[in-house]
């Protein structure tokens, strides 16, 4: 087990070296002179200059990228060009709301999809099944941003049961703080819900047509304990990767959630860096998403031992 562990702590580092290559290379090599559009319309060619050399870019592109390279091996990610703020800082600034958001999302779709997975593969064909998987079908339809407008007009301008915008952080008590998250948490768990739903019933049935199911039922088990404690824990290993994978769908939606619901997250920091051309912010979050992806989803690798005894590393 430690020997795969290792090895697979081994293979992080040539995918990360690839992230890291393809943002450097992503944000040069597009069309347009990133100094230009920070320095603005009216600037000279002297201020220009000035913007490219606070930026690297009067240098040669292996030299900026040596340059840069070294600056995250020290863990600088280097400074916002517009509030002369590391980047670092910035993300620690606004990582609680975003976190605190992935958390209750992730909670919110695991505690109702796969209950629901469960539900419609126990009764295949029902009405139920077709109630569930219409359901999913429609909440993974709807854009991120329509659902979240929706539910503003709705329960926060119309009904007034939730604040319009805005964030509170936990340490100022669980009744604001869920005041303000659970929207949000909906709105984009809808989606990441929809995707588990399915995966939760597909591996399900899978599953239920084995023989050791049907000798459970034979002996007379209650069907709850033969779905819940025989039946699911057999099934999770896709239902949990489907989860990991399902986070490059979370990171994109917590960006356009956080920009419907104003909150001061690293979503809405990407996309106030993205409007004002501020590059190394840019660069920073991209690879802190692009990071946290892929050690998550090496956790989630690492736990399949966890749910299914007969996987050996």
């Amino acid at each position: 087990m430690l020997l795969y562990v290792a090895k697979r702590l081994l293979g992080v580092i040539p995918v990360t070296a690839t992230v890291v290559t393809f943002i450097f290379l992503l944000l040069r090599l597009t069309p347009g002179d990133p100094a230009v559009l920070l320095a603005g319309e009216a600037a000279t060619e002297a201020d220009v200059a000035r913007v490219r050399a606070a930026l690297g870019l009067d240098k040669g592109l292996l030299e900026q990228f040596t340059l840069w390279l070294d600056q995250l091996l020290h863990g600088d990610l280097g400074h916002s060009v517009l509030s002369n703020i590391p980047v670092t800082t910035l993300i620690g600034q606004r990582i609680e709301p975003t976190l605190s958001l992935a958390l209750t999302t992730m909670i919110f779709a695991l505690c109702i999809s796969v209950p629901l997975g469960v539900l419609a593969a126990s009764r295949a064909g029902s009405w139920v099944d077709r109630l569930v998987m219409t359901g999913s079908v429609m909440s993974f339809s709807f854009p991120v941003f329509f659902t979240g407008y929706l539910f503003v007009w709705l329960f926060s301008i119309q009904l007034r049961w939730f604040p319009v915008q805005g964030f509170t952080s936990i340490r100022e008590g669980i009744g604001p703080f869920l005041a303000n998250i659970t929207l949000p948490t909906i709105t984009l768990g809808l989606a990441y819900m929809a995707l588990l739903t399915r995966m939760s019933r597909s591996a399900m049935l899978e599953v239920l047509r084995q023989d050791y199911i049907r000798t459970a039922r034979a002996k007379g088990l209650p069907m709850r304990v033969v779905l819940f404690v025989h039946a699911l824990k057999n099934a999770a290993v896709p239902i949990v990767t489907t989860a990991g994978v399902g986070v490059a769908l979370l990171i994109g939606g917590t960006v356009i959630t956080e920009s419907v619901f104003a909150i001061p997250g690293l979503g809405r920091l990407t996309v106030d860096s993205i409007l004002a051309h501020d590059y190394p912010v840019i660069q920073g979050l991209i690879l802190f998403f692009s990071i946290i992806y892929v050690l998550l989803n090496l956790l989630i690798d690492l736990s399949y031992s966890l749910f299914d005894p007969r996987i050996r590393y």
